[in-house]
């Protein structure tokens, strides 16, 4: 048994104003699966693939008070690119932000509800992952998140240290999953959160068991109208385990 990332889930006020400012950023189609919910991936895409971790937006009327824990890298391949991108996304409604991060090579922007995301210098590990280059999600130990997370999926480990480490799909495709050391303390529920899927084959019950037995806390929405389980991991992030598909 194992599960895979297939999608990042982010709240919204408004679900189809910001899906349509992220399908602009990222080139990917709009649908939607029912009020209040506006569902990003590429064109083409068949769910779930490896190739692509996909979005979806949810509304919801919690303002945003923090810098979100869980953010995207975008990837570029040349500085001229990186210049261009920032350029287009300012257009589109992205604005500057500085959450501390000095004089580095990438750009920090915020989308239109505040949610802030890299734009990144050109680095060759990320030529090949599609437009988004990684997902990040900030941390007090990598260590012991990729302890977690490489066993609670069957993404591959590439990288470990006291401040970095990396995942990624066991197909070698698609964008890294990364935890970052930061200093921060977790505030709240995050405004974006990690959506994992068994496999079709596998059974709900069974896999929620094992992500428990690793270390995993149920959540109780105190809801019984929801096919997904909610979790957070070892440091209390939020993640959701949808139906095997």
């Amino acid at each position: 048994m194992a599960t895979r990332l297939v999608q990042i889930n982010m709240k919204a006020r408004n679900d189809s104003a910001l899906g349509g400012f992220w399908a602009a950023v990222l080139g990917w189609e709009v649908s939607s699966e029912g009020p209040g919910v506006t569902n990003l991936e590429p064109e083409g895409f068949v769910y779930p693939d490896p190739v692509a971790v996909c979005i979806d937006l949810v509304m919801s009327a919690e303002p945003k008070t923090v810098k979100n824990r869980v953010h995207l890298d975008l990837g570029t391949t040349s500085a001229a690119h990186q210049a261009a991108l920032v350029a287009r996304l300012k257009e589109l409604g992205a604005t500057p932000v500085d959450i501390g991060q000095g004089d580095v090579p990438w750009t920090v922007l915020a989308d239109p509800e505040g949610n802030e995301f890299c734009v990144l210098e050109p680095r060759p590990i990320y030529l090949d992952t599609g437009p988004i280059a990684a997902v990040v999600v900030d941390c007090g130990d990598p260590r012991v998140m990729a302890r977690f997370w490489s066993e609670a999926m069957d993404w591959t480990l590439h990288e470990v240290t006291d401040d970095t480490a990396r995942l990624r799909s066991a197909a070698g495709v698609g964008p890294y999953l990364e935890f970052v050391r930061t200093p921060d303390a977790k505030v709240g529920w995050n405004r974006v959160h990690l959506d994992v899927r068994p496999y079709p084959d596998d059974n709900l019950e069974a896999e929620a068991a094992r992500l428990r037995a690793l270390g995993a806390t149920p959540v109780d929405l105190g809801r019984s109208d929801i096919p997904w389980k909610v979790f957070t991991d070892p440091e209390g992030n939020e993640f959701c385990l949808l139906t095997p598909a």
